[in-house]
């Protein structure tokens, strides 16, 4: 879907930036143009990318405790 209007930007391509490593909304503007001109899809942007840089983001194993000996 079109998050941002202004730009044309779509969900897909947020979550592409952030499997390209972009993490900020700022990074996002730059990138994509996403909120740089009326700002109102910002919140909507942010929210996805977010989302996408958390199910991006390698899940931490905790280490294993260790044995008594």
């Amino acid at each position: 879907m079109y998050v941002c209007i202004c730009n044309a930007v779509t969900d897909h391509q947020i979550r592409q930036a952030a499997a390209d490593g972009v993490s900020t909304l700022a990074e996002l503007s730059e990138r994509t143009g996403c909120s740089d001109c009326c700002g109102t899809c910002a919140p909507l942007a942010g929210e996805i990318l977010a989302e996408a840089v958390e199910q991006t983001r390698p899940r931490a194993f905790p280490l294993p405790l260790a044995l008594a000996a």
